[in-house]
């Protein structure tokens, strides 16, 4: 198994990237939290990884933070959960806010994946609704953070731009409105 690589970013894709090694290049699937912390320089750069066999194939998946690669791995625990789907999880939102999700049963997180219906979500929530604890008393800030995103969406941009564009955000920045016209500020300043 391997634990992590460390090395020199040579290719940078949307869904993966290569990691240069001591001269072998190591094809890495990464969500787009990893993406947003790993430059693309002759920096050395260390990814926690997970190898997936299967029968035709062999597959690294990356994390910048070791606490991502967990949950990574606590969802593939999930019987009928792949990497692919849970990859797809770790896109949806932070990583807290994940597990908060999951804890309070806000399917809406889980089905926005491809691939996820309402039956896979709640499987995912019964499995690993113990695991990450009772809801705590954030419901108001995990609907809050919903909201926005719903809001973006609505507008046009992509989870994956609402979803970076709100973690900029500073957390003195309370309430969906003002989340938003923070957001649409920070989005307008890259279309331009």
């Amino acid at each position: 198994m391997i634990g992590y690589l460390e090395g020199k970013v040579v290719f940078k894709g949307e869904r993966y990237i290569i990691l240069d090694v001591s001269g072998v290049g190591y094809k890495i699937f990464i969500n787009t939290e990893t993406s947003a912390k790993i430059p693309f320089a002759e920096e050395k750069t260390k990814i926690w990884t997970h190898l997936h066999q299967r029968e035709d194939a062999i597959e690294l998946y990356g994390f910048s933070l070791p606490a991502e690669l967990n949950f990574f791995e606590t969802l593939i625990g999930v019987p009928g959960v792949g990497p692919r789907t849970a990859l797809g999880i770790t896109n949806v939102a932070p990583l807290d806010m994940l597990k908060h999700a999951i804890a309070s049963g806000e399917l809406s997180y889980l089905t926005k994946v491809s691939g996820i219906g309402r039956k896979t979500a709640e499987k995912i929530m019964v499995e690993l609704r113990e695991k990450f604890g009772k809801a705590s008393p954030e419901g108001p800030l995990l609907k809050e953070e919903r909201d926005a995103l719903e809001a973006l969406e609505s507008l046009g941009y992509s989870l994956r731009e609402a979803r970076e564009a709100l973690q900029k955000i500073p957390s003195e920045v309370e309430g969906t409105s003002a989340r938003v016209r923070e957001a649409l500020k920070m989005l307008g300043k890259h279309s331009s």
